[in-house]
């Protein structure tokens, strides 16, 4: 009697190493990408209960001014010097109808940087000045309350 070979039985299992691949590329690709992502420099900024939300200031077109404590300013992702502020600013919001500005600032950084960042842009006409702060975490802020009451006599 001759022998007749036979195939395999099917296998039911799902083949799951070239899906676990594919996703492991994918979350190289969005960790490299996501930091190029972010807009202007990036900064500390000051941390406050209650920030209104300024919507605007992450569109594409907005004019966004960074401080970092250091003293360094920039327009965008640009370096500018302080003197040049007024005449930059200026040529960036004469042709948009919201003539806003938007500044945000290390919360480390000199005072006497913020005040004489915010006087140029307010030379250069804009219409109103938008100051970006960050929200206080709800931890940190129960963490604060805590310490304000043990400070208490």
């Amino acid at each position: 009697m001759a022998f007749k070979a036979q195939a395999p039985g099917a296998v039911s299992d799902i083949n799951v190493t070239p899906l676990v691949d594919v996703m492991l590329v994918l979350l190289i690709v969005f960790m490299v990408i996501t930091p190029m992502l972010q807009k202007g420099v990036s900064v500390d900024m000051a941390r406050v209960n209650n920030p209104h939300p300024m919507k605007a200031a992450e569109q594409e077109d907005a004019t966004l001014l960074a401080i970092t404590r250091d003293g360094r300013i920039y327009l965008g992702p640009d370096v500018i010097s302080l003197d040049k502020i007024t005449v930059q600013v200026k040529d960036r919001v004469a042709d948009k109808l919201d003539k806003t500005v938007y500044v945000k600032s290390d919360a480390r950084a000199k005072y006497g940087d913020v005040v004489s960042v915010v006087d140029a842009v307010r030379a250069a006409g804009v219409d109103s000045l938008g100051l970006l702060t960050e929200k206080v975490q709800a931890r940190n802020l129960a963490a604060a309350a805590a310490a304000a009451a043990a400070e208490t006599p």
